[in-house]
């Protein structure tokens, strides 16, 4: 045969996203991780399910007229993490996305459970502190423990806060949690409950700070995304989100991630081509382009 391994193997990467590493702005990696799931476990196959699925997505988005052909982005594959192993989950999913800011480069995570967001955050709130998040859910995730455990997807905000303080989490979409996390949320970060009112508004409000975008997809309906480890109805449509995301344009966007798919419970595909779309999206909007 006369094709390399390399091309034999390109279908692997994500959205024909073989810049080399040292050649590229953007570094995608996955974090299959999702030990702490407490309903629905599957979310450490969603990486892998997006690569597969996302060789029928088209380059181009007709949304934004942008391609990314003209974007330099690195599919590095997935993390090896040690499974029921949170704090050394979050220790490995740290180190990497260090070694990635360290070369200039912005960390893209698919996860995963929401709990690997923690990880990305303590790197790059050493490299950046006057770090905000932006944070799109279903669920507060505020606790302070979940069933005894610190290190829980039901936490990963709450520890989030404790690294960054009051005023730097803008959530957005919530419709679940316990009462103490709604009331804890009104003195110490912007939740907005049930849509995506006021997305629009955080160019302007937050220009020019550092912002990581962390996007849990059962924000969406469950008519929009089944295939999730914790569907909550009332969700937004998949086109309110797709608007969101695009308002967002011109933020100082230094990483995102986008978690919870569970392709293990939606056989039709559905979920993981909305999940690959939007990943779409978000790389055109944040990515720079190239001629």
């Amino acid at each position: 045969m006369s094709n390399s391994l390399e091309e034999l193997m390109a279908g692997l990467q994500i959205l024909g996203c073989d810049t080399p590493m040292d050649e590229s702005d953007v570094v995608i990696f996955g974090a299959p991780f999702d030990s702490t799931t407490s309903f629905r476990p599957g979310t450490r196959f969603a990486s892998q399910a997006m690569r597969r699925d996302s060789a029928y997505l088209e380059l181009y988005s007709p949304y934004q007229d942008k391609n990314l052909e003209n974007c330099r982005v690195h599919d590095a594959g997935d993390l090896v993490l040690p499974f029921g192993n949170a704090a050394d989950t979050l220790s490995i999913i740290e180190e990497a996305t260090t070694t990635i800011i360290e070369e200039g480069r912005m960390p893209v995570m698919l996860g995963g459970e929401h709990l690997v967001t923690l990880g990305t955050i303590r790197a790059l709130a050493k490299r950046y502190p006057d770090l905000h998040i932006i944070h799109f859910d279903a669920h507060t995730d505020l606790r302070e423990t979940f069933f005894g455990e610190a290190l829980s997807h039901a936490t990963v905000i709450r520890k989030c806060w404790d690294l960054l303080g009051d005023d730097r989490i803008h959530s957005f979409g919530i419709r679940s949690g316990i009462k103490e996390e709604f009331v804890w949320a009104k003195d110490h970060m912007e939740l907005r409950p049930f849509d995506l009112e006021g997305v629009a508004d955080m160019p302007a409000k937050l220009k020019g700070a550092p912002v990581y975008l962390t996007l849990d997809l059962d924000v969406l309906d469950p008519a929009a995304m089944p295939g999730t480890g914790t569907p909550e109805p009332g969700g937004v449509t998949f086109k309110e989100l797709l608007a969101a995301l695009h308002s967002l344009e011109g933020l100082n966007i230094v990483g995102f991630d986008i978690n919870e798919l569970n392709p293990l419970v939606d056989d039709s595909g559905v979920s993981t081509a909305a999940a690959c779309k939007l990943l779409r999206e978000l790389l055109l909007l944040f990515a720079p382009q190239h001629p």
